[in-house]
């Protein structure tokens, strides 16, 4: 049989769509998914010292296996981004058979290293870059976890650390998807990260990327939640939560704010514009002082800061 005429080994189902909405599009699609998510943008500018600016929208891409389970996989896949497309408008998903030979690579041709902040820079494990020397390299594959330094949220936070982060202090990271900024916080010089995360996935995944790193003797990594923290009674001089606003408010009000140290930080994110009003509201009322507002499109990043004992 001509290569021409080999059935495909692969399908290949692919969205368009805005920074905000791309982790949680990949997330569905990974539910069905064997041949794995790849999350890139449309256009990473790319100049001569092998770095990109990322530009939006998004390309969020999936791979389903072309065997008997392909046409019922398909049917859920698609029924799954209808319901989502109820909460956020999505355009209609774009399939593509491809072969064996070249599904795996296909999406990688022209992704490129992203910049974020002043010195942080994510690379996939595949490439290796000739970075400034003042880069922090981080390596992160995209479509893993959620926080591959694609969404706006994990930007904010990610350029928040490194104005924040003073050589040797201790983070928490509350819901901490990939790991990446446990990662971060000690490339950019902290003592020791917590990253905790009810998603076993996650946890499995964050694990992962830090020994991808190289940083496993100064970051712990377990299933857990505020809950579990505060029972322990353990506390940082900065803890980061990139979630969501409502689930950001829950925790404020079930004493998020005692696991910051005094004279500590409160980073928090996954706050769009409209929501930030109330949540900054619930940071008053446990007695913090907002110190700092970001924004990035329709996001928001606050950080508050405990008083210091007397």
């Amino acid at each position: 049989m001509s290569e021409e005429h080999t059935p495909p080994a692969w399908w290949e189902v692919s969205l368009k769509v805005k920074e905000e909405l791309a982790e949680s599009v990949a997330d569905v699609m990974a539910r069905f998914a064997s041949g794995g998510v790849a999350l890139g943008y449309s256009s990473i500018e790319p100049d001569p010292d092998g770095e990109g600016k990322p530009m939006g929208p998004l390309t969020v891409r999936a791979y389903l296996p072309a065997d008997a389970e392909l046409e019922s996989r398909r049917s859920r896949l698609e029924e799954a981004l209808w319901h989502l497309g109820r909460i956020a408008p999505l355009p209609e998903p774009e399939w593509r058979a491809v072969a064996e030979k070249d599904w795996s690579l296909e999406w990688k041709k022209h992704y490129r290293p992203i910049r974020i902040g002043r010195r942080v820079q994510i690379v996939p494990s595949w490439m290796d870059p000739a970075p400034y020397a003042r880069d922090l390299v981080l390596r992160l594959d995209p479509g893993m976890a959620f926080g591959t330094g694609m969404h706006p949220t994990t930007q904010l936070c990610l350029e928040t650390l490194e104005d924040l982060i003073c050589p040797g202090t201790d983070v928490i990271d509350l819901g901490c998807g990939s790991g990446i900024l446990a990662i971060a916080a000690v490339k950019l010089g902290a003592g020791k990260a917590l990253g905790l995360d009810v998603d076993p996935q996650a946890v499995r995944v964050a694990r992962e990327n830090v020994v991808l790193n190289g940083v496993e003797s100064s970051i712990e990594i377990r299933s857990g939640s505020l809950q579990e923290l505060l029972l322990e009674g353990r506390s940082a001089p900065l803890v980061v939560a990139n979630i969501l606003a409502a689930v950001l408010r829950e925790m404020l009000a079930a004493g998020l704010a005692r696991t910051v140290a005094p004279g500590g930080c409160l980073v928090l994110s996954g706050i769009l514009e409209d929501q930030s009003g109330a949540v900054e509201e619930a940071i008053r009322e446990q007695d913090m002082r907002l110190k700092e507002k970001r924004i990035r499109q329709d996001w928001v990043a606050l950080v508050a800061e405990k008083q210091a004992e007397k």
